[in-house]
């Protein structure tokens, strides 16, 4: 038997041997599928012409057509071909309605370990199917290149935006904090140090965060030069020198380890908070599962920012 001459089989052909099996009658499997009954019948004939094998016994009368034992056999192939058909529409109509695909999105290391761990799992809970592909970068700049090359769907923002085609939601504030070591005398006076004082201070700082320089440049507004003594974009290591004495670290509440047994965290009022957005950009089509993204973004950071002011209202 010549394999090519199989590509004649159509699905309808194999959907028709499915209707007929199920049905027992050329007729029903024709108001089944919604043609008529010669065109049924001319269907499976089609297919006993392409295989070279009698599928379906004919009886004639009022008695139910039946398979024969080699339309059984195509039939159980036909099944999982017809199922998988069903299977790539299903996936296809999801991927239409954002249901599945992939989004992919841009993120920083503080929001990676505060914000993202609650956001993807509520999120994988209610959209299952849609896999998220992350992208880090201690520059948000880069990622905004990113989402401007359309190479991002979404990226975590420090606000307000460069210029660019972009759009973008306010998510949260995160205040600023000034760490110094447990053993440091500003941890033992119990309130926060002027904006003097903390120029006075050896300083722990980010190497490209885009808000710790808006915040230096506060410093400098003021008459204030900042004394940086060292710069790092990992988190912890900012912490850990804090803790071995080398200086105080003024960073962001979401970038603090509060229970860091080494580090006291006083509050920093003398400095606006940065603020936290997600952007995307603006003349591209944002898929249901994005914008439920961002919804889901936006829920978790209030409740974030409700939970950092009642700790601060209870420190």
């Amino acid at each position: 038997m010549r394999t090519d001459g199989w590509l004649g089989v159509e699905l309808r052909h194999l959907a028709a041997l499915q209707a007929v099996a199920d049905e027992g009658s050329f007729g029903r499997a024709a108001v089944r599928l919604g043609y008529t009954q010669s065109a049924v019948s001319q269907q499976i004939a089609a297919l006993e012409r392409v295989v070279d094998q009698r599928l379906v016994e004919r009886p004639g009368g009022p008695r139910p057509v039946s398979l024969t034992e080699a339309g059984k056999l195509l039939l159980r192939h036909a099944d999982g071909i017809l199922a998988r058909l069903q299977a790539a529409h299903a996936d296809l109509a999801a991927l239409a309605a954002g249901e599945a695909g992939t989004l992919r999105v841009g993120t920083y290391q503080s929001v990676g370990a505060r914000v993202l761990p609650q956001l993807l799992a509520e999120f994988g809970t209610a959209w299952p199917r849609v896999e998220i592909q992350l992208t880090e970068s201690t520059d948000d700049g880069q990622l905004l290149e990113l989402v401007e090359r359309g190479e991002l769907d979404l990226s975590f923002v420090i606000l307000p935006l460069p210029e660019g085609p972009f759009e973008s939601l306010e998510l949260m504030e995160d205040p600023y904090a000034l760490v110094v070591s447990a053993d440091s005398p500003l941890a033992r006076r119990g309130k926060a140090p002027s904006l003097k004082e903390v120029a006075a201070l050896p300083l722990i700082g980010f190497r490209q965060c885009r808000s710790i320089h808006l915040v230096e440049h506060r410093f400098r507004d003021a008459g204030l030069e900042p004394r940086i003594v060292f710069r790092s974009d990992d988190n912890g290591t900012l912490q850990g020198l804090v803790a071995a004495g080398v200086g105080a670290a003024l960073v962001p509440l979401l970038a603090v380890e509060r229970d860091h047994a080494g580090t006291a965290v006083l509050p920093l009022n003398v400095v606006p908070p940065r603020l936290i957005g997600i952007a995307w950009h603006r003349d591209r089509y944002r898929s249901p599962a994005a914008l439920a993204f961002v919804e889901r973004a936006r829920e978790i950071c209030a409740r974030i920012e409700q939970e950092q002011a009642e700790a601060e209202a209870a420190a």
